[in-house]
């Protein structure tokens, strides 16, 4: 037999094991995706579709370390050996990478207590974005604001090392309900017709809101005003509830609204800082 190919096949049976390992996981994540993707086309919730999310990725991580401790039994040939080998890496790597581990303990913090979820909006320290993706090492996030002011979608994807979460202040505007409490604000003449401008506001808020057909948003408070005094004039807080990633869109379209109403009705005027100058006759 030609010397090259013996050595050739003296190679493949020393890595064969390694060449199967890697086989294998090409047609895992083959197929991962293919299951994930007519689980996607299925679910039609934020909460599943982060479950499907979750499993998946969980999986991958599963299939690669039992894949990696079959590849080593096959070259140490007993379990001692794996502990023993295990052990001394862990030991090693355990002080070398101790905030890529602490991103684990995250990730299994993240899986376990689900302070968010994907599809999540949410700030972890100034980083803001809506959760689009959650891996062993770090969080993907569609950031929002960042580019342009307010809270549209900029485009960007910022990546959050899963660490941050033990040394960062993190809110979500979405744990509890898709919901939040938004405000119009602006202010009014003290010779307007306050009852006036109640009515006003209100019906503009009721006609923007009541396109909002979700059956859930019954329970949370029927919009209300607020009122307070200020130097020019009567301030107006009208406060509602919208989804929380359209926070932005509603606020445009209330205001618009409000605005409209006002410069119809003559007993209501916007106040703004100026100056009169009054002419006596003495």
């Amino acid at each position: 037999m030609d010397l090259e190919l013996i050595d050739i096949l003296s190679v493949y049976n020393k890595l064969e094991p390694v060449i199967i390992f890697v086989l294998a996981l090409i047609i895992f994540i083959v197929l991962r995706e293919f299951v994930r993707k007519k689980f996607y086309s299925k679910v039609n919730t934020k909460k599943m579709r982060h479950n499907v999310t979750i499993f998946a990725n969980l999986s991958t991580y599963i299939f690669v370390i039992i894949g990696a401790m079959a590849v080593l039994f096959s070259y140490t040939g007993n379990v001692f050996s794996i502990g023993l080998t295990a052990g001394l890496i862990s030991a090693a790597l355990g002080w070398a990478l101790q905030r890529p581990i602490t991103g684990i303990a995250a990730w299994i913090m993240v899986v376990i207590a689900k302070p968010f979820k994907i599809g999540d909006r949410i700030i972890i320290g100034g980083v803001r974005g809506d959760v689009s993706n959650i891996t062993l090492t770090h969080i993907y996030m569609k950031e929002f604001g960042g580019t342009v002011g307010g809270e549209d979608i900029s485009g960007r994807v910022i990546m959050v090392p899963n660490s941050v979460l033990f040394e960062k202040d993190m809110i979500n505007y979405t744990l509890q309900d898709e919901y939040i409490l938004d405000e119009v604000s602006f202010v009014t003449t003290f010779e307007s017709n306050i009852e006036k401008t109640k009515d006003v506001s209100m019906r503009a808020v009721k006609k923007i809101l009541n396109k909002i057909k979700d059956p859930s948003y019954k329970k949370f408070q029927k919009p209300y005003i607020r009122f307070n005094f200020q130097s020019s004039g009567i301030g107006v807080m009208v406060r509602y509830y919208v989804p929380a990633d359209r926070r932005l869109e509603y606020s445009s379209k209330v205001t618009e609204e409000i605005f409209r109403n006002i410069k119809g009705e003559k007993s209501v005027e916007f106040a703004y800082p100026h100056t009169e100058i009054v002419y006596r006759k003495d």
